[in-house]
């Protein structure tokens, strides 16, 4: 048999149905369906979360690690929430960076004339401030999608990385 646990903080409410898990705490609720084996079991004991397996299989044990990673990104996103900070950055035209509900436009990257557009992901908020863009929310895979969307958007492509070195650049993630 191979389990893991993880405590519970103190303000934090855990709730698992079946394969789902929701969260509450001080910045709002999170729920997230977790997809794994059958003979895995997430059970919620004295201030505790218990992953356990019967099996000792080396792929399993890879799920309960995965299943309780998930878990902890969950508590840590209503406790303390994420942040990744983006950089803009160009050489020769000076690029323009807007939020429009849930669409990022970059206007005159390369002065191009059609703007590029990234969306954000989920509930993920976006704050531009001159040349610096930050990316905060609850839920790690909505704000890390969100800025890689947007950086995945000002990728340069049949051109030298060398030369041409524009873009909007993640500088920075954390809690």
């Amino acid at each position: 048999m191979y389990s893991k646990e993880l405590s519970i903080p103190q303000g934090v409410e855990v709730e698992i149905l079946g394969n789902k898990v929701r969260v509450k705490g001080a910045k709002g609720d999170l729920e997230k369906r977790l997809i794994y084996e059958k003979d895995i079991n997430i059970e919620k004991i004295d201030g505790k979360v218990k992953v356990s397996s019967e099996s000792d299989r080396r792929h399993v044990k890879a799920v309960v690690g995965s299943t309780i990673a998930h878990i902890k990104n969950m508590i840590n996103g209503i406790v303390k929430g994420y942040t990744y900070k983006l950089k803009v950055v160009y050489s020769h035209f000076p690029v323009t960076v807007k939020v429009e509900g849930k669409k990022i436009i970059i206007q005159n990257f390369l002065g191009e004339r059609k703007p590029r557009v990234a969306k954000t992901a989920g509930k993920a908020e976006v704050k531009i401030d001159g040349a610096d863009v930050t990316v905060t929310g609850v839920d790690i895979d909505d704000v890390s999608r969100t800025a890689a969307n947007i950086e995945q958007c000002t990728r340069i492509t049949a051109r030298d990385r060398r030369v041409f070195q524009d873009g909007i650049w993640i500088v920075s993630k954390g809690e």
